[in-house]
C-alpha cells in the first residue's frame, strides 16, 4: 500500500482528449540508446552505473500539452514584424485546445532583465524566456515539496526548463515553466516542439532541516570502506549498497 501519493489534476475535458500525453513515471521514458548498451565484464558501460539509472527512473515526467511552434532569434534588431520578433513563438493554424494551447493569443514570457547576469541570458541569446503553460495541478502530501528539472540525462537538445522547487502541498495553482533555448547549438531556431515531448521531470521530496559537518576520516576506516566498495567486479554498488525505489 502506497502512502506517498502525488496527484495530477486537470479538467475532465483535457484528460479525456489527451490520454496519450498524461504524466508518466520517469522509468517509462528511458532513452533507447541506454536500453541498447551492453554492460559486461569485457565491455563496461554506463548501463552498469546505478546512480545514472536512478536519474532515468526517479519521479515523474510531464509532456508538452500541445504542439509549440517556435521561431527563436530570427530577427535580432528592430520592432516585431508579422508577429515574430527575437525569441517570439507563433502558430499558423487553429488552436487545438484553447485552455492550454501555447500558441494561442499572446504567449507568456519573462524578459531577460529578470535574469540579468545569469549565463542563461547569454544561452537564450538575450531574448525573452517564454513559458510552457502546464494544465496540471500537482498535489503532494503535507510536508512534501517537488523539485522540477529538465529530464535528467535525457534532455531535449533544443531547450530546457529553468529548474525550480515548489511546495506542492500548499500551492493551489498550475505551475508553469520558463524555458531556455539551447542557443549554444541553435543560435537561430525555427521548429515545432511536438505535443507529447517530455520536458520536465518531477521529484517529490520531504521538507526537512539539515546541518552540515566536516570531519576527518582515519586511514583505517578509509581502507575498510575501499574493501567494501570493491567486493564484486561487476555491479558492486547494485549488489552491496543500492536500494530499490518505486515510482508508479
Amino acid at each position: 500500500m502506497f502512502e506517498n501519493i502525488i496527484t495530477f489534476r486537470a479538467s475532465p475535458k483535457y484528460i479525456k482528449h489527451n490520454q496519450k500525453y498524461l504524466p508518466i513515471p520517469t522509468k517509462i521514458n528511458i532513452p533507447e540508446w541506454f536500453k541498447k548498451l551492453d554492460h559486461s565484464l569485457g565491455n563496461k558501460t554506463i548501463k552498469g552505473c546505478m546512480p545514472f539509472l536512478d536519474t532515468l527512473t526517479t519521479g515523474y515526467i510531464l509532456k508538452m500539452p500541445t504542439d509549440y511552434a517556435i521561431t527563436h532569434n530570427t530577427q535580432e534588431e528592430g520592432p516585431p514584424q508579422s508577429g515574430m520578433a527575437s525569441g517570439w513563438f507563433h502558430y499558423n493554424g487553429h488552436p487545438i485546445n484553447r485552455e492550454v494551447n501555447l500558441n494561442y493569443g499572446n504567449p507568456e514570457f519573462h524578459p531577460p532583465k529578470q535574469l540579468e547576469g545569469s549565463p542563461m541570458v547569454e544561452k537564450n541569446k538575450n531574448t525573452n524566456f517564454h513559458k510552457i503553460l502546464n494544465p496540471w495541478h500537482i498535489e503532494t502530501p503535507p510536508g512534501y515539496s517537488t523539485l522540477f528539472v529538465p529530464p535528467l540525462n535525457n534532455t531535449d537538445d533544443r531547450f530546457s526548463i529553468i529548474p525550480g522547487i515548489v511546495d506542492t502541498d500548499k500551492f493551489p495553482g498550475e505551475i508553469n515553466f520558463p524555458m531556455v533555448v539551447n542557443g549554444d547549438k541553435y543560435p537561430k531556431l525555427e521548429d515545432i516542439i511536438e505535443i507529447g515531448t517530455p520536458y520536465v521531470q518531477l521529484i517529490p521530496f520531504k521538507r526537512e532541516s539539515w546541518k552540515m559537518e566536516i570531519k576527518p576520516m582515519a586511514l583505517e576506516e578509509k581502507e575498510d570502506r575501499w574493501v567494501l566498495a570493491y567486493k564484486h567486479i561487476l555491479h558492486n554498488y547494485k549488489k552491496v549498497f543500492w536500494s530499490k525505489k518505486s515510482w508508479k
